[in-house]
This record gives structure tokens, sequence and C-alpha cells, in this order.
């Protein structure tokens, strides 16, 4: 249920559809009822939101603090034993997939990329992927097992690669996977997710008992220069807006959901 009602919730939440719904409100009500007032401030402030948020960088002022909170974390040696690598669902598109018998990917595809990197770089470590059904609309259709064969076809040997094909969200991700491969005090196991995503990620994980290190991908700043840089479109703008606030909104329920421990997680 708390799955659902978030996912509902987000779909009417996010600022692209704020300002849609905004100024469809506003020009029902300008013109079924004599509130014109009413009318036009629903109308109008739908369009500058959608304006603002496609325009000018919002979304990277939102984003930019997560991506570096993870930044400069490093990795082990290449001596240094891995127990594992977990590869966080969200690149995948498992309607697709299922209709084109191979792995479709979408724009946060490094996920999977840097992952066969790092399970090239430790050939020991075991190779997790986690994700179950993403969105209200997957119609059942999951990624799991196209993730896995291509994992086989990169050359990753099939003993290694361990799939969790249940979770929902990211708490389920750490839940699950915890169970699934029950971590050893004292081993090492590599978190491999988007960069905006890692602090929610790593704060979860830490919570269920389950220690990792992170290795951010997926960065969609650069430096501070992207504070004052502006969308070419305003479908790309509304899009980074749509993802800074849709994390930030997902750190604070989970800091009052007592999923995290800390609004901003960080490394130790």
């Amino acid at each position: 249920m708390f799955y659902f009602a978030t996912k509902v919730f987000w779909l009417f939440a996010q600022p692209s559809s704020l300002s849609v719904i905004a100024m469809a409100l506003g020009l029902c009500v300008l013109a079924l009822t004599r509130r014109r007032r009413l009318g036009f401030s629903l109308a109008f402030g739908g369009l500058i939101l959608m304006l603002a948020g496609g325009f000018l960088p919002l979304g990277n002022y939102l984003v930019l603090p997560l991506e570096q909170r993870f930044a400069n974390v490093e990795l082990p040696g290449t001596d240094e034993p891995v127990a594992g690598i977990i590869i966080l669902g969200g690149f995948e598109d498992g309607w697709v997939s299922a209709g084109r018998r191979g792995l479709a990917v979408n724009e946060a595809a490094e996920r999977l990329t840097e992952g066969v990197r790092l399970a090239r770089r430790w050939r020991q470590a075991k190779v997790v992927f986690t994700g179950g059904v993403g969105g209200i609309m997957g119609h059942g259709s999951v990624a799991a097992g196209p993730v896995g064969q291509f994992l086989e076809d990169v050359g990753i040997a099939a003993e290694r690669i361990v799939l969790e094909p249940q979770a929902l969200n990211t708490f389920q991700n750490a839940t699950f996977t915890r169970e699934l491969v029950k971590p050893k005090p004292g081993e090492k196991w590599l978190l491999v997710t988007s960069a905006y995503h890692m602090p929610r990620s790593v704060g979860v994980f830490r919570s269920v008992g389950f220690d990792v290190i992170a290795a951010p991908v997926d960065y969609r700043t650069r430096d501070a220069r992207d504070l004052v840089r502006m969308f070419a479109s305003i479908p790309a703008g509304l899009e980074r807006f749509d993802l800074g606030v849709r994390e930030w909104i997902g750190l604070i329920g989970y800091r009052l959901t007592g999923r995290t421990d800390a609004l901003l997680p960080g490394p130790e």
C-alpha cells in the first residue's frame, strides 16, 4: 500500500504535473465561475512554474548537492577483496525488454555499465542486481531475467550473478538484498546507483544493517557551473526539476518513516 500511495502521490505532486494541473484548473475556474482572480492566479502560477522549472537551473540546485555527497569516496584497491557489487535497478525497462527479447535501458544505463566494469576489476566478487517492477504501470514486467542474461553475455560467470527481482523501492532493495546475500562482518560490498540517489540508498542500507561502499555513477551535473547554466528546452529543465524534487521528497519521507537515520546521509 505504501508503495502505490507514494507512486500515486508523485504522479500529481511532481512540478511538471503541478504546473499543468494549475493551468487547467485556472482555465476551468475562468470558464465556469466568476472567480476571475483565482482563475488567473492558478493559470499564471502554473505557467510561471513551468517556465521557471523548464529554463532556470532549479533542478541543478537540488541535484548537485546530492551528487556531491559521495563524489569523493575512494573505492578499495584492486588488491583488496570485495565480496560483491550491488547494482540497483532503475536503468532497465522491463516492459520493452519483455516485448523486444533483449535488455532495454534508459538514461541511467551507467549503473549497468559501471557495474560490469567493477565486476571485471574484482573478478571473484558476486554481482547482484536488485529491482522489481518499477512504477504503477509496469504491467508485471520484470527485468531481472534480461539483466542476468546480459551480464552472462558480457562475460560474467553465471555462478557470480545473484538476481533479486522483487524489490519495488529502495528500502526493499536493501532489505531483500541483505536477506539474499547475508553479508558477513568485515566484508566489502560496493553499491552502484545514480549519484543523486546515493545518499538515500546508503542511508537505507545502513538502516537495515548492511554496510556498503558507495560507487556513484550516472551524474547529471558537472560542477557548480551548472548552477548558472540554463536549460535549452522546457522538457529538459522540467525533467531535472522533477528528478531533484522527487529525490528530496524521498529523503524526507524515508527520514520521517525511520528508514534512514539522517535526512542527508553521507560518508562515515
